[in-house]
């Protein structure tokens, strides 16, 4: 086991810079790495010296590469198998982290180039200049686990352009450079080989955060294309359907335009895989978020995975959430047995349930967000 930190920090001219530090895991998230997160960023955030923030994840050869594949769900799983409370620890210093990185009133850089997804959505998402790269990996694919898209993930996908929020959602598709920024996921892209120069310029003296601001902005190249805008037209029709079963339904026996009818039948395809219930879980998610502040997503979300890992039973043997980490990252047959089987065998009254608080309102864990 490696003795070196999983969080490098530094601060050199006016900018404090944070590289995570875990690229044999891909920077998967721990307790400890969310939490020194949070202690930095609170600090710097305080720091009248300190004008922006950059935070980058280091890849296996280096600088870059990966920035952040996640929460260690490895971890989750043994917490919520055998009753761990650092399972709650997790949850909750990890929104409050996610709401944190919203609210730094000084410029905050994510470098997400590599693999960005699921926590590393929530710590990248709020951030005002979000780069990506060609290598640029970004999903939140927490339908195949048996989860939903957490990390204010109700905030941020909700906000997307039309109804590719709830394709983002629900189908957890990785997505590249262009479609980040076509549907407001990222602010400007670069080549990846720049991205050492850009970090290294940001140790600048800078009059002020705005000039931080603008010293980026003026290394942003153009945008490349947005291959996922051949299907704009057919994920707002279909995916601001009512209900799961009319997205289906939609998809596998609809009428589709040239050149959309392969892209319908995969995409049909990778929902059968999917946990039913959460997929109907997510589309309540993502609608009501879409009505939410970041402090009241986050509340939900936090009330959502309480559920995920203690709805059905005390000991979670049911558990879609334990059964979809199992089936991906544990026994890794990539055989879930999801319950119900099947998108039509749902009942709603179970995804309501999902969406009743376990705790009173001023005893929720993040009822001080705001």
């Amino acid at each position: 086991m490696s003795d070196s930190p999983e969080i490098l920090t530094e601060v050199r001219g006016k900018t404090g810079f944070i590289t995570l530090n875990r690229p044999k895991a891909l920077n998967a998230l721990s307790l400890g790495m969310v939490r020194e997160l949070a202690r930095v960023l609170q600090a710097w955030r305080d720091d009248p010296a300190v004008l922006a923030i950059a935070i980058r994840g280091n890849g296996r050869e280096g600088p870059f590469g990966a920035f952040c594949a996640g929460g260690d769900i490895r971890f989750l799983h043994r917490a919520g198998s055998d009753g761990n409370p650092q399972l709650e620890d997790f949850f909750t210093e990890e929104y409050q982290l996610n709401h944190l990185t919203h609210h730094l009133g000084k410029p905050y850089i994510a470098f997400m180039d590599g693999i960005v997804m699921g926590g590393g959505m929530g710590i990248s998402q709020g951030a005002d200049l979000r780069i990506v790269t060609e290598r640029t990996k970004m999903a939140m694919p927490e339908t195949g686990i048996g989860l939903f898209p957490d990390v204010g993930g109700g905030y941020f996908l909700s906000r997307a352009p039309g109804h590719v929020g709830e394709y983002l959602a629900l189908v957890g598709n990785v997505i590249g450079a262009g479609d980040a920024l076509a549907f407001g996921l990222a602010d400007g892209f670069m080549p990846s080989e720049k991205l050492a120069a850009l970090w290294d310029g940001l140790a600048g003296d800078f009059a002020d955060s705005q000039a931080v601001s603008d010293y980026v902005r003026q290394q942003f190249a153009a945008a490349p294309e947005s291959p996922a805008s051949a299907q704009r037209e057919a994920i707002d029709r279909i995916f601001g359907l009512g209900s799961v079963k009319a997205i289906i339904e939609a998809l596998e026996g609809g009428a589709h335009a040239d050149g959309q009818a392969t892209w319908a039948a995969e995409t049909a395809q990778t929902l059968r895989k999917r946990s039913p219930l959460m997929l109907h879980v997510v589309l309540e998610q993502i609608r009501r978020g879409r009505q939410l502040s970041l402090a009241d997503d986050l509340r939900m979300e936090r009330d959502l995975v309480r559920h995920c890992f203690y709805l059905r039973d005390e000991r979670q043997k049911n558990s879609e959430t334990i059964e979809g980490i199992r089936a991906l990252a544990v026994d890794k047959d990539h055989q879930p047995q999801w319950k119900p089987a099947r998108i039509e065998e749902v009942d709603e009254r179970e995804v309501a349930a999902f969406f009743d608080s376990p705790w009173p309102t001023a005893a929720h864990p993040l009822a001080a967000l705001d």
